[in-house]
């Protein structure tokens, strides 16, 4: 949507006034209806879908996400009845239909940490390798599950790179998070043995049990978790094809084909500006993000974070919970900035890297709860717990390190000052 342009002779210019909304919102509902008829036309009932298919299943997400958002901000100029029961509508299909696309995203990153924790030369779930003793030649590389700790910067697990200057310390504490994963687990760890012929211990017993164990429980991990979070990514890609055809989704449609030329805004609206409502979201992410414990996030390696992310305790995390709503109200924030500038704006590159850094801290919190879930499978072998143990410990370091990240975006100037 182009930027709106102010006649500079108008006693209200600089007013940004209910049109803007109103265009906004006919726009995202035209690209609703434009990736509806997409995604019908590319046989998304076919399992998995093809690649147009998944892409306008992300662009229906897309813009119900901004519609939505744009409802929740500006809500006190639009019919109040008509705005509140179109939101939780629109919130549920962005969340059905995101479903699907989430559990195949952890499969593939836990798939990659564990290929990378276990320095094999094969991804762990190759075809039979639930049975084999182990995933590949190999064992836990000097990097090990220290490399894991500190990788921040790169997306899906797989950058071995520390975050900022603290990969030191992440690597430091990583043996601290295998062996705290390995009794979360529920497995005692083996007692060292003297080398043969020798009247003291190994000379690195600790570091070979690790490389052995990982190894050999990393593959029949990888068929566990590959078990699991198929059978959740195939219920999610049913219960998607279920939504998109019940009366619940049509009545949607409808509405969002109403919105594509008709939106209803209240009398003020038409000069009414939208700046105050807007900044009202800025504050409430500004207060968000100073309750965080930012200074804690400026270290990359949050041991007792790690601890409590290893409790038996099957609730979510209770460190995640304000950083994934910092998350939803960056993302407000960013939407009213869009129904304010348009696509002229320049983009925020401070929003932007935020923005990114919370996405990991999501995928990485969500993918350390499945690892979790799956340790706690009943009736699994030790090596598989400890390695399930290990890759826990491994994504809670990837949340420290997209905090740190965060961290670090957050106190970069904004765009146009000085």
């Amino acid at each position: 949507m182009a930027q709106q342009h102010l006649d500079p002779t108008d006693p209200t210019a600089g007013v940004i006034t209910g049109d803007a909304l109103a265009g906004y919102l006919r726009t995202q509902a035209t690209e609703f209806l434009r990736a509806l008829r997409l995604h019908r036309e590319t046989g998304a009932g076919a399992a998995g879908g093809s690649e147009e298919s998944v892409d306008a299943a992300r662009a229906l997400r897309r813009s119900a996400r901004r519609i939505s958002a744009s409802l929740h901000t500006f809500r006190p100029l639009l019919d109040a009845d008509w705005s509140e029961s179109i939101r939780p509508e629109l919130a549920w299909l962005s969340g059905t239909l995101a479903l699907e696309h989430a559990y195949a995203a952890r499969l593939e990153r836990l798939l990659l940490a564990l290929h990378r924790l276990s320095g094999a030369t094969a991804l762990p779930t190759q075809p039979g390798a639930a049975g084999l003793p182990g995933a590949g030649a190999g064992g836990l590389s000097g990097a090990g599950a220290g490399s894991g700790a500190g990788a921040g910067s790169g997306s899906g697990g797989v950058s071995g790179a520390g975050a900022g200057s603290g990969s030191a310390a992440a690597a430091a504490g990583s043996r601290t998070g295998v062996a705290a994963g390995t009794r979360a687990a529920g497995v005692t760890p083996v007692p060292q043995k003297a080398a043969p012929g020798s009247t003291g211990p190994a000379a690195h017993p600790a570091a070979t049990l690790e490389r052995g164990n990982l190894t050999v429980g990393a593959a029949k991990a990888g068929a566990l978790l590959e078990r699991q979070l198929t059978l959740a990514r195939t219920r999610a890609h049913s219960s998607a094809l279920q939504a998109l055809g019940s009366s619940r989704f049509h009545a949607v449609a409808d509405t969002i084909a109403v919105l594509a030329s008709e939106v209803p805004l209240t009398p003020a609206a038409a000069t009414a500006d939208l700046r105050p409502l807007a900044a009202a979201a800025e504050e409430r992410l500004t207060d968000a993000v100073t309750a965080l414990p930012l200074l804690t996030a400026g270290h990359p390696y949050n041991a007792e974070a790690l601890i409590h992310g290893l409790s038996p305790d099957p609730a979510p995390h209770p460190q995640d919970a304000p950083w994934h709503q910092v998350r939803l109200l960056l993302r407000l924030h960013r939407y009213a900035r869009e129904v304010l500038y348009g696509d002229d704006h320049p983009v925020d590159v401070r929003l932007l890297a935020s923005g990114q850094a919370l996405n990991r801290h999501r995928d990485a919190s969500e993918a350390a709860a499945a690892a979790a879930q799956a340790a706690r499978t009943p009736r699994i072998a030790p090596a598989t717990a400890y390695a399930l143990g290990v890759l826990h410990a491994d994504q809670r370091h990837e949340v420290e390190a997209a905090r740190f990240a965060f961290q670090q975006s957050w106190q970069m100037r904004t765009v146009g000052t000085p």
